[in-house]
């Protein structure tokens, strides 16, 4: 499986944040066709108890690289990446991996 995966930094308002990220965000990124699963996760922190690097991340799965490319050159998939600006006061940083316990 292909995953693409968004880490987002913490946001300047993590209310606010949440709440877009809930009731607008994720209801977009639904919409995208081609998505094998969708993962959305709030980070806690380190082991040591530290503040994590990121606030939350999202790993979405593909079946193929050009089902990735298909389907994040959607219109779905370009709304919900422009979409992105709206909320994430932190930044955000998309990386590509390849899953290796399939």
């Amino acid at each position: 499986m292909y995953k693409l995966t968004v880490l987002y930094g913490h946001p300047t308002n993590a209310e606010a944040f949440e709440k877009y990220y809930k009731e607008k965000h994720l209801p977009l990124a639904s919409t995208m066709e081609g998505v094998d699963k969708l993962e959305v996760t709030k980070l806690l922190g380190t082991p040591d108890g530290q503040k994590a690097d990121y606030y939350r991340m999202a790993e979405m799965y593909f079946s193929s690289v050009e089902q990735m490319q298909e389907t994040m050159a959607s219109p779905e998939g370009q709304a919900t990446v422009n979409d992105l600006s709206n909320f994430a006061t932190g930044g955000v940083n998309v990386i590509v991996g390849v899953t290796e316990n399939d």
